[in-house]
């Protein structure tokens, strides 16, 4: 057996399992489901969620939220990144309230925004704050790492703009652009989810995580955050073909 295929082997399969053996080796230790539930009490339960219809409304929601604040976090992101690589004096427009964004604890923006705003856009806005400022600085540093003298010798022999954004450019924003975005990615989810726990939105993974811990319905609060873990996963993995066909184009042209 080839060393790559152990190697996968021991990292999804092997090591998961043992893991899931000291979760169910506790969970028979401490003998109450309130406080730990076996694993195969929290599959069972997640089975029986997902076999409904509101299961996956719930999930489609929260799906949507989180990715309209990733992508709004992406875009201005991106466009500060390069208007402050380019202008100095935008830099420290910036610096100001992307120190403000980066130093606030999120709970902190998740209480004000229940003031500012509906409870369905609270998660797209904390979403979309854990996003801007990472992505920003990620662009920042790419397009700062062009050389100049390259952008010089396309100026002297006249290349057209878009050329030299796609010869020059494109090249070395990109790999900054995907780490970027895969950094961001988890944070957006998590704090996402977070804020729907606070803010609790109709149809959403965080309320349903708030009223199973009001009502002490552990074995939900296990299925639902396990819930949450696989789509993080699968989520990731589709971001990261997405992001390596991407690349893969940007190197080609």
């Amino acid at each position: 057996m080839k060393t790559s295929t152990v190697k996968k082997l021991l990292r999804f399969v092997l090591f998961p399992l043992l893991w899931i053996g000291v979760w169910w080796i506790v969970a028979l230790c401490v003998d109450r489901e309130v406080l730990v539930p076996t694993p195969a009490r929290v599959a069972v339960r997640l089975w029986e969620l997902a076999r409904t219809a509101g299961f996956w409304e719930t999930v489609a929601f929260s799906i949507l939220r989180v990715t309209a604040g990733f992508l709004a976090g992406v875009l201005l992101g991106t466009l500060t990144g390069i208007l402050t690589a380019k202008l100095p004096v935008s830099e420290g427009l910036f610096f100001p309230l992307l120190t403000v964004i980066r130093a606030t604890p999120v709970a902190s923006f998740i209480i004000l925004a229940l003031v500012w705003m509906g409870r369905d856009a609270i998660p797209v806005f904390i979403s979309f704050l854990m996003v801007f400022p990472i992505m920003q600085s990620h662009v920042h540093t790419g397009v700062r790492a062009v050389s100049p003298e390259l952008l010089e010798m396309a100026r002297v022999y006249r290349v057209p703009p878009m050329r030299t954004v796609k010869a020059l450019y494109v090249p070395a924003v990109l790999p900054s652009f995907s780490a970027g975005c895969r950094t961001c990615l988890g944070l957006a989810w998590k704090a996402g989810v977070a804020a729907e726990v606070i803010s609790r939105p109709a149809r959403s993974i965080g309320n349903e995580l708030q009223d199973a811990k009001i009502y002490l319905e552990t074995v939900d609060v296990f299925a639902w955050t396990v819930t949450v873990i696989v789509l993080s996963l699968l989520i990731e993995k589709l971001l990261s073909s997405l992001l390596l066909r991407l690349t893969k184009g940007g190197e080609r042209a």
